[in-house]
């Protein structure tokens, strides 16, 4: 098998909200879109987000054209607290407060209009003795 590209489908009740808030804040540039469905590309994150507004008739299968529920979207960047302090600035709803575990994830969390979570992470040093390598 050959993999040539990544994307990521998400079902949302607002498509425009979550592709304008991806745009806003992550970065994310529209590769394309039409009625209930945008897809987003951008040039450092490996992976199109692709938007499908909750019961579309030509989603398969519909067992699962519902919400997005349970997902956690997590992207790496190389400076976690100037991109928290920024999303901050923006009024991004923030739902987990930037913090380190002992295995050196510092991330937070956040919240698009449909309730999508984002996880930005930075693995930095461990703390704890026990998973320095």
């Amino acid at each position: 098998m050959t993999i040539t590209s990544t994307a990521l489908s998400l079902n949302v009740a607002d498509v425009d909200a979550s592709a304008a808030w991806a745009q806003r804040h992550l970065g994310f540039t529209v590769a394309m879109a039409a009625d209930g469905f945008c897809s987003l590309e951008h040039p450092e994150a490996g992976v199109n987000l692709i938007y499908l507004r909750t019961g579309l008739a030509s989603f398969k299968p519909a067992s699962v054209a519902g919400p997005a529920d349970g997902v956690l979207v997590v992207f790496t960047v190389d400076d976690i607290d100037r991109d928290y302090a920024r999303l901050q600035d923006d009024g991004v709803e923030v739902v987990t407060p930037i913090e380190t575990e002992p295995w050196g994830e510092r991330y937070f969390q956040m919240a698009d209009p449909n309730g999508v979570v984002y996880q930005l992470v930075q693995w930095v040093a461990p703390t704890d003795p026990q998973y320095a390598g």
